[in-house]
């Protein structure tokens, strides 16, 4: 995932379902603005939030909603990470994820410009006692290994047990040979997708992280964008983007697997292509529990940069589709 800079049931029952599962009548997008990367979370008092992105003159962007497939609208005052860590630029800051950790404070997870080689990022930490911030940034990376391409796209799951993980991207392609998103020329780099174990801060790391999913000569020069949930049925869903950002073959993929841990199945086919539903490189795909339902955001190219779309899904055994 990167920057767009470069570039109901009866009357009765009806008051009964929570307006976070009503999906919307069209395929318009949830959020019309420039608004990359995308995650949402519902806080306790089911007021949903999303995070985008650097935009709007801001280093980290919020919207809120009184649900998940409704009208979202930018916290237009409110920079969520106001003072950027000291080993990053403070500019070019992607694809924030928030979650509530076990004392009720927050953490957000980010991909930081690193400063003494801002040709790539790493995965920075912040923490808040408030869901719209300030978010104040740990001073060291969470994963930063510069000679493999450093590390994006990080996301935060709590597991039925409890215990809590981060998935992330090592940025492979970022050190890449050339063509597209620089990975598409021999030898082609690995960019796997990993899951580090945390505490119940969400920060601590417990042992090491273990490999879960890597591109294939089908994903182009990568996978990235990872994001996981639990079905009720106990299935673990993989939420991932292929192809390449910049070009229409980006997308919206998933890969499924009854272990956290994998192994996963990857889908005969993406989820999401452009062409479908009118979308232009749909990607960078959020997936959320909303009740007994798994919604989505996620983000597509629009006039005003990536606007973000939102769009309850449809499981049936292992194959998931968009219920657009």
């Amino acid at each position: 995932m990167k920057l767009l800079t470069t570039l109901a049931a009866t009357a009765l029952s009806f008051s009964f379902i929570s307006a976070s599962v009503i999906p919307r009548a069209n395929d318009a997008p949830a959020f019309d603005q420039d608004f990359a990367d995308p995650s949402v979370f519902e806080d306790e008092d089911g007021t949903w939030y999303a995070f985008g992105t650097t935009g709007d003159d801001k280093h980290i962007q919020v919207a809120t909603a009184e649900c998940l497939y409704g009208k979202w609208s930018l916290l237009d005052d409110i920079d969520v990470l106001p003072k950027p860590a000291a080993w990053t630029t403070g500019r070019n800051t992607w694809a924030p994820d928030v979650h509530q950790v076990a004392d009720g404070s927050y953490v957000m997870y980010y991909s930081g410009e690193v400063a003494e080689n801002p040709a790539h990022h790493c995965i920075g930490t912040a923490v808040s006692d408030s869901v719209t911030g300030p978010f104040v940034p740990d001073e060291e990376p969470f994963a930063c290994n510069l000679t493999i391409g450093g590390s994006i796209d990080a996301s935060g799951f709590e597991d039925v047990d409890g215990k809590r993980y981060v998935l992330y991207k090592i940025d492979g392609n970022s050190v890449g040979h050339g063509g597209s998103c620089s990975n598409t020329v021999r030898p082609i780099v690995s960019t796997p997708i990993m899951l580090q174990e945390v505490g119940d801060d969400g920060v601590t790391k417990i042992g090491d992280p273990v490999q879960i999913l890597d591109r294939t000569d089908a994903d182009g020069p990568l996978v990235e964008a990872p994001s996981v949930v639990r079905t009720e049925d106990g299935m673990y869903i993989l939420f991932f983007s292929s192809g390449c950002y910049l070009e229409p073959t980006y997308n919206v993929n998933y890969a499924t697997s009854i272990s956290l841990q994998g192994p996963y199945q990857r889908a005969e086919r993406p989820m999401i292509r452009t062409g479908e539903y009118n979308l232009q490189a749909p990607g960078g795909a959020t997936a959320v529990n909303v009740r007994d339902k798994v919604g989505i955001a996620f983000h597509a190219n629009c006039p005003e940069g990536r606007c973000m779309y939102t769009e309850p899904t449809v499981i049936d055994g292992r194959e998931v589709r968009v219920a657009m």
